[in-house]
């Protein structure tokens, strides 16, 4: 995908008629070529329609009729993002479904042949590796049968794995609306989409009033569906049976745009706009998608330097198209039938031109202008820069040396599933292997070898290698004596996520006395901080609150990697250890771990995403109270509720506090583990619109806080000190003190760790 750098902002931000006319004569030519039989033309631009132009012919027998500005079109998948996408998310923000909803919650039938783990999300990214579509032998009619190969249907491959553009998808989703709103889907589409917009010619099944001004495909007849699973299906459905023209398309871009139509009318808050014109893809696939929306996908291949990351669309198979810009505040509606008279057409060319045109009138744009007015799009920026892999691991290091410094050792390893090189390949692996040194123990911390245990984890034996496997999680936190008897080296690879709660980082000083008291020497080999190794945030630990999870004096955000940390804890706690750290190699401690190039391994259950890591260390603050923070639901960490808090209030609060980095929704989730467990919870969900500007322990702080201010005879308060890990802070809660203001009290102290750190800092 082509990235446009230049000036940091466009050098023609408005565009005029007469700098889009050279578009005439791209579509004659396209026309004269036999390409297309007419098409018609709208682009908007700063609020306002700039050009509106129709052209060619849209029927040529029995006789000819010309295209007109006001030609109906079946406008084939723009049915998917148009009306289906719209009406999910609509329900989404109403709180009638969760994107990390199973389909078989709402049909149960769907529970069957691989079918029960695929969600919404699944289907809107199109990642839940069902087939492109239903079979269409042998012959079948109607919904009915349609929803009967839809529950024999097998995924070719497991939900989130593989990218598969599916019409079957969003047939399903269709499906989902109306069982969900008790209304068919062009019924619901019509009262809650249509209508309020006032797109007085969008609808599915024209009626006979219209046929004049239909443009044929070749299938089906005028006014019918294209597209044969809709046509079999009776017209309506989530993939294709959508005809509009070119001005209600106008109207719904511009929706998108500004928030409200011109009839004032406004279909999905800001909030829902974004969720689904920015990336959801499962973490680190591509291509990427958003939620219906194209982003960087195969099929939007006719892309130009106008949309870099930021810019959404969809085409269909008839020869439409749709792209929006909101950074430029464009839009761009290319329609045609192509595929009349005959399949043969071809409208990507039209398209291609067109795009290039409107993209060298309005000018360069920067990766700044975007992320300035779309900073939530940080996280597409560094996946596209960084698929190089330019950070090697402390493993990839040791290994390139082959593993000279463990020469003739007889090696205990300290490891879990996170353990990896750059190429996926197990420490453990390598180790065993390695023609230096000798792998004879492993130790595993909590979670367990395979990163998946939620309670006390046993010693097993590891089935590969047949090596004993002690548990650092059970009834024994450190290696004992016994442990480490024979041993002549440990070594600590694990990924850590930059939070002082989190127990691996304990699990590592516990070790290194066990070394120093062994004589053992003690090698660490270091890994990203996958939230950055540059930003320091909140409270510096009471020293008496030490603990599991709470090994050294910490903020909660410490900004280092287990190297360093290794480093500061043999030397401010004395503990002596023969202490070696095989350093990282291209490793920039302002890298988040998506501009690291490594692959994302969930280091443990609950953090899945780099969304969830970022948002741990403040969320996470809250959970040693009678509060769930979303443990048993698909998106642990990014939500946080109890059947006692009432989610509109809380979430009208919080977005009041105008916090940076993040916005509220009101959400209801039933846990299916942990604490609430199959119990509602009504609470609110966590959007991150900036990872840089987002001070993730102040977010913490900003939530205890209006916990207790709403619900101070439900909330737990003082169970939150473990994590929160300073009694100060919630006294000055307790006290009515603004967040802003304990955030402010905290700074000082954090100044004074921040030059403790600095001499421990290896990159």
């Amino acid at each position: 995908m082509g990235l446009l750098v230049g000036n940091s902002a466009y050098s023609s931000q408005v565009l005029s008629p007469d700098q889009l006319s050279p578009i005439a004569q791209i579509t004659e030519k396209a026309i004269h070529a036999g390409q297309i039989p007419g098409a018609v033309i709208l682009i908007g631009n700063q609020d306002k329609i700039v050009y509106r132009q129709a052209f060619g012919h849209c029927a040529v027998k029995p006789k000819k009729r010309p295209m007109t500005p006001n030609t109906i079109f079946d406008v084939a998948s723009l049915t998917k993002v148009i009306a289906t996408t719209t009406a999910v998310m609509q329900l989404v923000e109403k709180g009638q479904l969760t994107l990390e909803d199973p389909v078989a919650k709402y049909w149960p039938e769907f529970k069957s042949n691989g079918q029960e783990q695929i969600t919404v999300r699944h289907l809107l990214t199109h990642y839940s590796g069902l087939s492109a579509n239903l079979s269409l032998k042998p012959n079948w009619r109607g919904p009915e049968m349609a929803r009967q190969r839809i529950g024999k249907e097998r995924p070719i491959s497991p939900p989130g794995k593989n990218f598969l553009y599916s019409d079957l998808n969003f047939i399903i989703l269709g499906e989902l609306i109306q069982r969900i709103s008790g209304r068919p889907l062009d019924d619901y589409c019509s009262e809650h989409i249509f209508k309020p917009l006032g797109m007085k010619d969008t609808c599915f099944k024209p009626s006979r009033a219209m046929h004049d001004r239909l443009a044929p495909t070749k299938w089906n007849g005028i006014g019918r569906v294209h597209d044969p699973t809709a046509y079999r299906m009776g017209g309506v459905a989530g993939n294709a049976g959508l005809f509009s023209t070119a001005d209600d398309l106008a109207i719904f871009a511009q929706t998108l745009l500004t928030g409200e139509s011109n009839q004032k009318a406004q279909i999905l808050g800001p909030l829902m706009v974004e969720k689904m014109t920015t990336p959801q893809s499962p973490p680190g696939k591509m291509p990427l998608r958003g939620l219906g929306w194209d982003l960087d996908s195969p099929f939007c291949d006719n892309r130009t330097e106008l949309f870099p990351a930021g810019s959404y669309g969809h085409k269909g198979y008839t020869g439409t198209g749709i792209w929006i810009d909101p950074v430029s505040k464009t839009y761009i509606i290319i329609l045609t039938n192509r595929v009349y008279p005959s399949e043969k057409g071809d409208a990507d060319p039209l398209r291609t031109q067109v795009i290039s045109l409107v993209g060298e009138m309005l000018g360069p744009l920067s990766e700044e202008r975007v992320l300035a007015s779309r900073p939530c799009l940080v996280e597409y920026f560094n996946q596209m820069k960084n698929q190089s892999g330019e950070v090697r691991t402390g493993i990839d290091v040791l290994a390139a040396r082959r593993f000279a410094p463990l020469s003739g050792l007889r090696v205990g390893l300290i490891t879990n599933h996170s353990g990896l090189d750059s190429t996926g390949r197990r420490t453990i692996d390598l180790l065993y292997k390695a023609p230096a040194g000798k792998l004879v123990t492993i130790f595993s911390p909590e979670h367990g070898l395979s990163g998946k245990a939620e309670e006390k984890v046993l010693s097993t034996q590891e089935p590969c290698t047949g090596l004993p496997v002690y548990s650092l999680y059970g009834d024994i936190l450190r290696p004992t004596k016994k442990m480490l008897s024979g041993l002549d080296a440990l070594v600590f690879d694990m990924q850590d996520v930059g939070a002082r709660f989190y127990t691996y980082i304990t699990t590592m000083g516990y070790a290194m006395e066990a070394a120093a008291e062994e004589g053992i020497p003690f090698y660490v080999l270091d890994r990203p901080n996958p939230i950055t190794g540059s930003l320091v945030q909140g409270p510096i630990m009471d020293q008496d609150l030490k603990s599991f999870t709470g090994y050294f004096p910490l903020p909660v955000r410490h900004g280092m990697t287990v190297g360093e940390l290794a480093k500061m804890f043999n030397v401010e706690n004395k503990i002596g250890t023969k202490l070696q750290v095989v350093k990282m190699n291209g490793y920039k401690r302002t890298d988040w771990y998506d501009q690291t190039g490594l692959q994302w391994v969930s280091p443990s259950p609950n953090l899945r995403t780099l969304t969830q890591a970022t948002l741990y260390p403040g969320v996470a603050m809250v959970e040693g109270a009678n509060v769930s923070v979303g443990r048993g639901t698909n998106k642990p960490f990014e939500l946080f509720g109890s059947p006692w808090i009432q989610g509109p209030e809380l979430a009208g609060h919080l977005n009041s506090r105008k916090i940076n980095g993040v916005k509220f929704l009101p959400v209801d989730f039933t846990p299916q583990g942990n604490r609430f467990k199959n119990q509602v919870c009504h609470g609110v969900e966590i959007v991150l619109t900036d990872r840089a500007g987002l001070d993730s322990v102040a977010l913490g702080v900003e939530i205890i806080s209006a916990l207790y201010q709403f619900y101070p005879n439900d909330f737990q308060i003082d169970k939150t000190i473990p994590l929160v890990g300073a009694r100060w802070v919630l006294q000055a809660v307790k006290e009515g003190k603004a967040p802003d203001a304990i955030v402010r009290d905290w700074q000082e102290p954090l100044e004074q760790f921040r030059m403790l750190r600095s001499k421990y800092l290896l990159y």
